[in-house]
This record gives structure tokens, sequence and C-alpha cells, in this order.
């Protein structure tokens, strides 16, 4: 191979060294940038963090009564399904579901946690122990959704596995399930539970939310830096 053929011109010698010069003023002004964000973040203070966190559950919330005129009527109509049940029967079934409506949209996988819930939650003497719902007799609005991935009972996750976003399901789930003995519920411990679920999936409050755990991981990392701060004094 002629060697003469590997070596650069002069021009090209320039333009190498514009680009190299061209590189290195961008990753410089990229550290820059990153060196000024955290520094904004850490100056500031603890109670402008708190305010923050607190006016982002305001916009929450305030987001979440947007959507219940979005579905309390279509969840509304599935009150009906609370009735009584036996508990001796529901304990010894292990994890029952009905569909209830069909979703539309994509169907939730084992582990699946990544979606947004409408809920009643009821005894086997009928009583509703929680809902979505302000009054579950009375409804005029649906609370803000609860996320899946803030830590539900096993029996919930096992009876969502198939069904599809937007879809309604009721779920039967033996205490063993729900809360077993570490929690008293419906006047005992080891109750059955039944459940009726709406999934559904939001942008809008996914990104909300998402903004409202950055703001509290900085809050926490303030105050721990300020503990640490006082232990070390």
């Amino acid at each position: 191979m002629d060697q003469k053929a590997l070596k650069t011109t002069w021009q090209q010698r320039v333009i190498i060294i514009v680009i190299a010069l061209l590189l290195l003023g961008s990753t410089i002004a990229t550290y820059i940038g990153i060196i000024l964000s955290n520094s904004s973040n850490g100056n500031k203070s603890t109670s402008a963090l708190e305010d923050e966190y607190t006016a982002k559950l305001a916009e929450i919330n305030s987001y979440g009564t947007t959507l219940s005129g979005q579905y309390l009527d279509t969840f509304s109509e599935f009150r009906s399904r609370v009735k009584a049940y036996n508990a001796d029967s529901a304990n010894g079934t292990g994890v029952k579901t009905t569909d209830l409506k069909e979703g539309t949209g994509r169907e939730l996988a084992t582990g699946d946690l990544e979606y947004y819930a409408y809920y009643i939650g009821w005894c086997p003497d009928e009583s509703v122990f929680d809902s979505s719902f302000d009054d579950f007799s009375n409804p005029t609005q649906l609370k803000t959704p609860i996320y899946a991935g803030q830590g539900l009972i096993e029996g919930w996750n096992t009876g969502v596995v198939g069904m599809k976003i937007g879809g309604v399901r009721e779920i039967q789930i033996p205490g063993e399930l729900a809360y077993g003995s570490s929690r008293e519920i419906c006047g005992t411990t080891n109750s059955p539970l039944k459940f009726v679920v709406m999934a559904i999936e939001d942008t809008k409050l996914n990104e909300l939310n998402n903004e409202l755990e950055n703001v509290y991981a900085e809050l926490m990392s303030k105050y721990y830096n300020s503990s640490s701060v006082q232990v070390g004094e």
C-alpha cells in the first residue's frame, strides 16, 4: 500500500483540529450546564422544597378531579357489584376473577405495576372498607387513582394479570393473600376481600408523579445533608 496515500494534507489537518476544538467546547459546555443545574437545585432551601412538594401534590389532586369527570359515571355503575359473600368459601378457593368490562388497552402481565386504578373494596358482610369514591353511597367525585407501583396486596397483583387497560374486573382474594394476620380488617384478621378494579393509564399523571418523586428525592437529600451536618458538629 502507498504510504503517501495515508498521509493527511494541511487542509485536512486544519479541519481535524477545528472539529476537535468544537467537540471539546461542546463537552465543556455540557459539563458546565450540569454543574450549574446541580448548583441551582442545591441552593433551594428546605422550606422552598417543602412548598414545591405541597404544590405538586395539590396539582396532582386537581388533575385527579379532571380525571374524575372522565370516569365517574362509568365506574359508578359497578357499585351494584357490592354484595355479601361467604368468608369460608372465599378463603378456600384462591384468587377468583370476573371481567365486568373488557378493556381496549394493553394487557397487564405478571409483575406489571405501571398503571393506575380506581377501586371498590368490601368485606364478606357487604361493608365497603375503602373505595375511590368520595362517598360510596352517594358519589359526586372519584379520588385521584392509586398507582399500582406504590405497593398493593399480593392477591390484587395476581388478580389483575390478564386484564386490559380500560377494563373493569372483580377480584375475590383469600385472607392469606390479602392482609393475612398482619392487619385486622373487616373486624378480624385473615379476612377475605373483594375488589372491583378499573385499570387505566394516563401520560399527564405519569409526568406529575415523576415530578413529585424528583422533588421528594431532593427534599430527602436536603433533610439527610442537614442531619449529617448536625451530627458532624
